[in-house]
């Protein structure tokens, strides 16, 4: 029995609130249970030097955690100087997500920078960030769509994520932090709303795992990210 009393193959409650920034271009308030996760996307009419003058734009992203974010207070990165490892990681791996579903030439010689920050922290912070950032990115391109800015299918597809892993002895899906904390293997999936996988991070924590096991945790991840797209898709629409 999972601690959250949820079947294997069942997720958390996942709710997105557009427009919750008065500023961003576009802007999502993700909550994958206890996992909350503000989602925002700022339009810069500037880009990286090494893309200036080749006619595309580009999608980056920056991920922090806010300090109570978790059971015990974090020190902020900026108090330090430096972001952490694990902080460049995932922000690194939500550019690529999204990237992975941007037709960059159609974005113009511009920049859309998406920021996720941790409100509140109960696993899964990289995954709901994915997804729910690319509500803020479709909100963002809608709002250069409707001042003329944009034109075509500037987005090609959806991209959402889901972590899955092995839990006394079961695979389970979208792993809250006791479960994360005590799983003898973890994986996070990003696909794209056709079936597509974009990026996969699974490690053993205990022992290795057997092949039939990542296979019933991709089958879980499939089924979730299912999920979240029909989500995605109800929330933009």
């Amino acid at each position: 029995m999972r601690p959250s009393k949820r079947q294997a193959d069942e997720m958390r409650s996942v709710t997105f609130e557009r427009a919750v920034s008065i500023h961003a271009e576009g802007s999502c308030l993700i909550k994958f249970g206890n996992t909350h996760v503000l989602c925002t996307a700022s339009l810069e009419e500037r880009l990286p030097p090494w893309l200036k003058g080749q006619g595309r734009g580009w999608v980056t992203a920056e991920y922090g955690m806010l300090p109570r974010s978790t059971s015990e207070r974090m020190r902020r990165e900026a108090s330090s100087g430096r972001q952490g490892g694990r902080t460049l990681e995932i922000q690194r791996l939500i550019g690529r997500s999204l990237r992975a579903v941007v037709n960059l030439e159609k974005l113009g010689e511009r920049q859309i920078s998406i920021d996720c920050d941790v409100i509140q922290a109960d696993g899964g912070t990289r995954t709901a960030s994915i997804t729910g950032a690319w509500v803020a990115l479709h909100d963002c391109i809608e709002w250069m769509r409707e001042r003329d800015m944009v034109e075509g299918d500037v987005l090609s597809d959806q991209v959402a994520a889901v972590s899955c892993g092995l839990y006394g002895g079961e695979a389970v899906l979208d792993l809250d932090y006791q479960e994360d904390s005590e799983a003898d293997a973890d994986a996070n999936f990003v696909m794209t709303g056709s079936g597509g996988l974009v990026e996969v991070q699974a490690t053993a924590e205990t022992k290795p795992f057997a092949r039939e096991d990542f296979e019933r945790l991709l089958e879980l991840a499939q089924k979730g990210i299912a999920e979240l797209v029909r989500l995605q898709r109800l929330t933009v629409a």
